[in-house]
């Protein structure tokens, strides 16, 4: 039981720029049907490198809810990162995109769950910490965030403790045990194991149905890929349905 893989041009007036987006539509789609939403950051990579639509085919023979897939290519690494990161200046900007351009449009081509339960938002290293960030703006949009080495700062750490939204959230979040000295897009190197820790530590405190995980592996898709089956597995309950 396979879904079917096509693609959509979407044009933004708020980043001037025409996506062509990666869409994974779930088993036997029906346009009369109402179905769940998931939007990932870093399109591309989560259709090509984690082969998110096979991903989701398991899932759904499991007993996930049956979910469109959207994945947002960007057209650079440079672009990536002044989009994503929240230090720029454009990463607002992007949200809004999401929020007011790139949702109505989806809801106008496919029947989805108009509720911030019915939408989850995903994404690795800055497109995990974009994805937070719009859920965390926008919490009657989003309320589900699937993360995978998210690049926290003390920025991030200090925005989410002075949230009181995501305590409604559900979230899975990975990270890498040799996360320890990651080259970043600037070229940097960075710890990202040590400041998920800190971020894992404000986020188990409060009353999200969340789930951490550290992963054997590094800052590369060949182990986020890996770790997508049970990321799916938390967020549509698959293991409390075989119960």
């Amino acid at each position: 039981m396979n879904g079917s893989m096509t693609s959509v041009s979407f044009y933004s007036k708020l980043l001037e720029h025409t996506f062509d987006l990666f869409v994974y539509l779930p088993p036997h789609y029906n346009p009369l049907h109402t179905y769940h939403l998931a939007i990932a950051q870093d399109g591309r990579d989560y259709f090509q490198l984690g082969k998110i639509g096979r991903k989701m085919d398991a899932a759904i023979e499991e007993g996930a809810r049956p979910t469109i897939v959207a994945g947002i290519p960007y057209p650079s690494v440079q672009t990536r990162r002044t989009w994503y990161h929240p230090g720029s200046n454009m990463h607002k900007i992007y949200m809004k995109c999401l929020v007011q351009e790139l949702l109505p449009f989806l809801e106008q081509q496919y029947s989805t769950w108009r509720l911030p339960h019915g939408r989850m938002l995903m994404g690795d290293s800055l497109g995990a910490t974009i994805s937070l960030y719009t859920a965390l703006t926008y919490p009657r949009t989003f309320s589900r965030v699937m993360m995978h080495s998210p690049y926290v700062n003390n920025h991030v750490l200090q925005t989410v403790r002075q949230s009181d939204s995501w305590h409604a959230f559900e979230m899975y979040h990975a990270i890498g045990t040799d996360e320890t000295e990651v080259k970043t897009t600037a070229g940097d190197i960075e710890d990202f194991l040590t400041p998920n820790r800190q971020l894992h530590a404000v986020l188990k405190s409060g009353n999200a149905r969340y789930h951490y995980h550290e992963f054997s592996g590094g800052h590369f898709w060949k182990y986020w890929e890996k770790d997508i089956p049970d990321a799916l597995r938390f967020m549509f309950d698959i293991d409390k349905k075989r119960e």
